[in-house]
């Protein structure tokens, strides 16, 4: 019997979206006014849905005042703040594109977007930990012609600029925004770069709105969620899955601090009664390892969404059992498919939970392809994971040789990430196309190795990466956190741990014991620093 192919398409009974964002939100705000939209937990500002509306409503009039014209690019370097969802939504509205810059960037990348996107108008924050923005966009203000003006968030210069909303009237926004289609970019989001610079992913008001929307659909929300928002905001994570899927349901949104910082996520959770709780997998585990974890009240949790990298199995054990997420969702996408492909859905078990990135959304389509050739691979069979439908991006912003290397003449993305699909269609993650480790033709994915040593009692986390080796070409390095620094594991432990259980060429042959991994903003690993470092 032949196995089926690795493809599936999304169905569903609720239709996508038409509408722009600006339209999205007026639905909202006309059937809740008075719920709240929006919380700033650090700065103990509140907005029901229609004084959210109004401050957006001013903010575009004053993006037209200032001479905003609709495809201008919009750039915001800035860490979560209410004024960072302002700017998102009022860029909608006034058909500009926001530019989302990483506000880890320094000055050096910093100039590179401003100067690739073309951006005019920039709205900063002050400073963000040892970073002073201001100094270092004076520094790059003479090397970047099209930059006209910066705003500075808690700064004179903000209310000075969102001032200038009453200079034009509502009618001229209405008529700006009759002009505008659900398919015009809005958006523009820069991809880590590990080598060269980052490319800007091009999104619309139907890629984000949409995605944002059924996601939110998946884990069920109404106007009574209220989603604790601990990830970037100039991520998709927190301005799609977050803000976009919570003002398409009429739920608020609630700003825990300005970059993540586990207390002060936990006690917006308990303060603002959350019932929904985001955050990559090392996050829920600095929150879970806090000393008073047990102190905090999350009952009113019950669900959330985890994405960016595989959630352990004890630790999703654990943010069921003791943050009540029973209904936690899995998410797996990347910012070119605005983000989310795949979700498991809110009554799977933890296996599909653990094992694997869910399955494919409503309205898009999946496949299991071999990276050579880009022949659909049988169920089971490894490949080049590979998603179509309304998600997928407009396009690298002014790069159509980078676009056409990653969308294929069919419009199908072509992710790099290794995957199998199941007979049931869920996808199993296997790894990189270029994290995959071959030792000796031996074909070796990370992940395996690293779910396996979870269950080591010594192991807090671990990461797996290729090392040169003159032999077999590569050798399996494991770059662990130990559970307790005091008593970390050595390799012979580690040896014989996997021991008649792993086979012989899976074994790490080198072990490195880490305090903390390096990580990108959005909560990453970047394993390419691991295998940098160490591969000597």
């Amino acid at each position: 019997m032949t196995s089926e192919p690795s493809y599936t398409h999304g169905t569903g009974g609720t239709a996508l979206l038409g509408d722009t964002i600006g339209a999205n939100l007026d639905r909202a705000v006309a059937a809740w006014p008075d719920r709240e939209a929006l919380v700033d937990v650090p700065s103990g500002r509140r907005w029901t849905y229609a004084e959210f509306a109004a401050d957006v409503e001013r903010l575009a009039r004053a993006l037209l005042a200032s001479g905003v014209a609709k495809g201008d690019r919009v750039g915001i370097w800035a860490v979560n703040c209410a004024e960072w969802v302002l700017v998102q939504y009022a860029t909608a509205r006034a058909g500009a594109v926001m530019v989302n810059i990483n506000p880890a960037y320094r000055t050096h990348e910093v100039e590179y977007v401003l100067n690739q996107a073309g951006i005019s108008l920039l709205f900063a924050s002050l400073g963000h930990r040892t970073s002073d923005y201001r100094a270092m966009v004076e520094e790059v203000r003479g090397r970047c012609p099209r930059l006209e003006r910066t705003v500075y968030i808690g700064d004179p210069s903000w209310e000075a600029f969102a001032a200038r909303g009453s200079e034009v009237p509502r009618d001229e926004l209405r008529a700006r925004e009759a002009s505008l289609s659900c398919d015009d970019p809005i958006n523009i989001q820069y991809t880590s770069g590990t080598t060269g610079f980052p490319k800007g992913a091009t999104l619309s008001h139907h890629n984000i709105l949409n995605n944002g929307y059924f996601v939110g659909e998946l884990v069920s929300y109404t106007e009574q969620d209220r989603i604790c928002i601990p990830v970037p905001f100039y991520h998709c994570f927190g301005m799609v899955m977050g803000n976009l899927a919570a003002t398409s349901h009429g739920a608020c949104m609630v700003i825990p601090a300005p970059s993540f910082e586990p207390k002060a996520t936990l006690e917006a959770v308990q303060r603002e009664r959350c019932t929904s709780l985001y955050g990559v997998p090392t996050m829920f585990i600095a929150e879970l390892n806090l000393p008073d974890f047990a102190s905090y009240d999350l009952a009113t949790l019950r669900t959330g969404i985890m994405a960016g990298s595989p959630c352990p199995v004890e630790v999703m054990k654990r943010v069921v059992a003791e943050m009540h997420m029973e209904e936690v969702s899995i998410c797996y996408g990347m910012t070119e498919t605005s983000p989310v492909s795949l979700q498991t859905r809110i009554d799977d078990d933890l296996e599909h939970r653990t094992g694997t990135v869910g399955r494919v959304l409503p309205h898009l389509e999946t496949k299991v392809v071999d990276p050579a050739t880009g022949v659909t691979q049988p169920r089971g069979a490894a490949g080049e994971l590979c998603t179509r439908g309304y998600s997928v991006m407009l396009g690298y912003w002014n790069e159509p040789d980078k676009t056409a290397e990653a969308v294929d003449a069919g419009r199908w993305m072509h992710t790099g990430d290794l995957a199998v699909m199941r007979e049931d269609g869920y996808v199993e993650i296997v790894g990189r196309i270029k994290d995959m480790i071959i030792r000796g033709g031996e074909n070796i994915y990370p992940r395996e190795i690293e779910e396996f040593l979870y269950a080591h009692p010594k192991i807090r986390d671990v990461q797996v990466v290729g090392v040169p080796h003159e032999t077999y070409g590569e050798e399996v390095l494991a770059c662990v956190i130990p559970l307790d620094a005091a008593d970390p594991l050595t390799l012979e432990d580690l040896r014989a741990f996997c021991r008649d259980r792993l086979a012989h060429y899976k074994i790490p042959s080198r072990l490195q014991i880490l305090d903390a991994f390096p990580m990108t903003v959005s909560g990453k690993v970047r394993k390419v620093e691991l295998r940098d470092k160490y591969q000597v």
